[in-house]
């Protein structure tokens, strides 16, 4: 079991002082939660507004800044709708980086999903499936990429029995990784841990600690999970 530091997502300075926006800024939290003990790390990169890009050159900065200041960490980027709605253009943004990140994740509820997946995977790009619902699992099945993708995350904003009813669906021998969202975070945490797979955590997910503390940042999370994780193994 491992943990894997998701960032920033499309929180904001508002919501909580650490998020990390510029290229310098989410290198110094790289080197942070993998002193932690995260094994990789999943950004936003944002333009020079705060707002979230696929524009290469913020792109191609954000992955450099990572691996000069965390040389050999993964990084993964989000190819989100809510990025830019239309798959078509989502899939040639990732084919015009000039650093491409290691793994990019693809949400399979997400209109032309298949498209930026092979997009990716042309461009020598991993992918992590990302499956919020059983359809989207049953999805993945069906689909060519199944035995393609880095792993399935297993990602929901309910509760224990949908994460583990997407679960069921996925085939064996890909890779699982569960996160939730904000107050059901820690939970679906705790039961991906104790089945044995690894989990997500940081401020794109959720800002409190399980004692219901504000984090003071992605490495406080981090170091929590580590922790939980600890507890069930």
């Amino acid at each position: 079991m491992a943990v894997k530091a998701c960032l920033n997502g499309g929180r904001t300075r508002v919501e909580h002082h650490a998020v990390p926006q510029s290229p310098a800024e989410l290198g110094a939290d790289a080197i942070a939660v993998r002193q932690a003990g995260a094994f990789a790390v999943h950004v936003h990169p944002r333009d020079a507004h705060g707002a979230q890009t696929l524009e290469a050159k913020v792109c191609d900065a954000a992955v450099a800044a990572i691996r000069v200041a965390a040389p050999g960490l993964p990084i993964g980027l989000s190819t989100s709708e809510t990025i830019d709605p239309d798959p078509f253009a989502r899939a040639a943004a990732l084919r015009s980086w000039r650093q491409p990140p290691d793994f990019v994740s693809v949400n399979l509820s997400e209109s032309g999903w298949a498209g930026v997946v092979r997009a990716a995977l042309h461009a020598g790009i991993g992918v992590e499936a990302g499956l919020a619902t059983p359809a989207d699992a049953a999805q993945l099945t069906r689909s060519p990429f199944t035995h393609q993708v880095v792993r399935a995350l297993v990602e929901v904003d309910g509760g224990v029995e949908q994460a583990r009813a997407i679960a069921q669906l996925i085939p064996d021998g890909v890779p699982q990784l569960w996160h939730g969202y904000n107050e059901r975070t820690w939970e679906i945490i705790a039961a991906g841990a104790a089945a044995g797979f690894d989990v997500r955590i940081g401020l794109e997910d959720v800002l409190l600690l399980p004692d219901s503390r504000v984090a003071a940042d992605n490495a406080e999370l981090v170091t929590a999970a580590i922790e939980l994780l600890a507890l069930t193994s």
